[in-house]
């Protein structure tokens, strides 16, 4: 069983931040990828940002220069700095990581339960 949980949503001024959290659990041998992901009413979930386990990250061109993602590789675990938030920003952010759980197995995704982030003007 692999279980990823999300913590640090809530509500916050524009221009306020906040810090995401997840961590991975369970029966993992290896991590490739961890990242965010948000899905506003209405919308479809989108790409926030992603890293890998060497270190190379990536952005949506509507979070950069604002979201700042790391890991703790050691721990299983993946964070979301989130800097001069936007009401833009509202959505209900997911934990995903790309890994597996033995040597022999392929590499799934899972998804966190969301935490939610409201930002009011």
């Amino acid at each position: 069983q692999v279980q990823l949980v999300e913590s640090g949503g809530g509500l916050v001024q524009a221009g306020g931040s906040l810090r995401l959290s997840c961590a991975a659990s369970g029966s993992i041998v290896s991590i490739r990828a961890m990242g965010w992901y948000r899905q506003a009413p209405g919308k479809q979930r989108e790409l926030v940002a992603t890293i890998i386990s060497g270190g190379n990250t990536n952005y949506a061109d509507s979070v950069k220069g604002r979201f700042t993602i790391s890991r703790d590789n050691a721990e299983n675990t993946v964070y979301l700095q989130m800097d001069s938030l936007k009401p833009e920003d509202t959505a209900v952010y997911y934990c995903n990581a790309d890994l597996r759980r033995s040597t022999w197995s392929r590499w799934l995704d899972y998804w966190g339960q969301g935490t939610q982030v409201t930002v009011s003007s």
